[in-house]
């Protein structure tokens, strides 16, 4: 082989390792990185439990929501219509933080509880962010399949 073809092909399959290895760091940033959005029902169901650092969407839970006097620390449960999970942060909560309101939290389970490291609460009463909705809703098509067929009968006896 040509020493000026041998010189070529060496960088070219220098610069295929090099793309190779950035490609494969890069992957792994993004991974680490990576948040799944899950419902109470499902972290309770055992869906979260191999994730380390997930998100958790949902409705918080009417009268459900208490401070510590003096303190930034703050308790209350998320709810997706099936199960609540009760959620423990220390911070400023969001100005649209609110009962009734939806919700996702970042953080990690400790026992039965969520400790969340960010809250973020969106709009009004009447909007959801489309990610919580989707997960709730398909949480409650799951809920309503699963329904005992006695109690259709006993509708259609009637």
């Amino acid at each position: 082989m040509n020493p000026i073809r041998k010189r070529r092909l060496l960088l070219i399959l220098l610069l295929v390792a090099a793309a190779a290895i950035a490609t494969t760091l890069v992957a792994m940033a993004l991974q680490r990185n990576v948040a799944y959005l899950y419902t109470p029902s499902e972290v309770l169901s055992g869906e979260a439990g191999k994730h380390a650092r997930f998100r958790l969407g949902g409705m918080v839970q009417a009268g459900s929501f208490q401070r510590a006097a003096g303190s930034m620390q703050a308790r209350f449960r998320v709810d997706d219509g099936d199960a609540t999970l009760l959620v423990a942060y220390t911070g400023i909560l969001p100005d649209l933080f609110r009962e009734k309101q939806a919700v996702i939290a970042t953080g990690r389970m400790q026992g039965d509880t969520f400790i969340a490291e960010n809250v973020l609460a969106k709009h009004d009463e009447t909007y959801m962010p489309k990610e919580v909705a989707d997960k709730m809703g398909a949480a409650h098509k799951k809920h309503d399949v699963q329904t005992p067929p006695a109690a259709i009968q006993m509708d259609s006896t009637r």
